[in-house]
């Protein structure tokens, strides 16, 4: 029989909730950073997000948040840019939609950033438009089909 030479098995791997994201300080970009919201997650610790300035960038999830922080389409994260490649970038942190509501107050992200999608510049709601989105047939269009 096999001894258990580990420190433990699947719940301790889990960990403790440890509350301590609810009131921590709200983290600014510094030089070398910016702003992202994801657009895609890729797998493998790694996700598509447009970036602030405007550029679409490959990021990766740096080892400290895999598996503990989880990141979804449409989340606001701060990036660290490559200096040796523009086109990808490292993901340092993952505000919390109370946070990214703070940024956009401050200033920091653009008015049109849209917050709380799932998906990054999804379809916008038409105001003049009608509200019902349905097709609705008469009795001799279902007897044609």
């Amino acid at each position: 029989m096999p001894k258990n030479k580990g420190k433990g098995g699947k719940n301790r791997k889990r960990g403790k909730n440890e509350a301590d994201d609810e009131k921590r300080e709200l983290v600014f970009k510094e030089d070398g950073q910016e702003y992202a919201q994801v657009l895609r997650m890729l797998g493998n610790g790694r996700c598509e997000a447009t970036c602030i300035d405007g550029v679409k960038r490959l990021c990766h999830i740096r080892g400290k948040m895999h598996k503990k922080v989880w990141i979804a389409a449409g989340d606001i994260i701060l990036v660290g840019l490559r200096d040796y490649q523009d086109d990808k970038a490292d993901v340092i942190l993952k505000y919390m939609p109370d946070e990214a509501r703070l940024l956009k107050a401050y200033g920091e992200l653009p008015e049109n950033t849209r917050l709380n999608e799932g998906i990054a510049g999804g379809i916008d709601i038409d105001e003049d438009g009608p509200d019902d989105d349905y097709v609705e047939f008469e009795d001799e269009d279902i007897d044609k089909i």
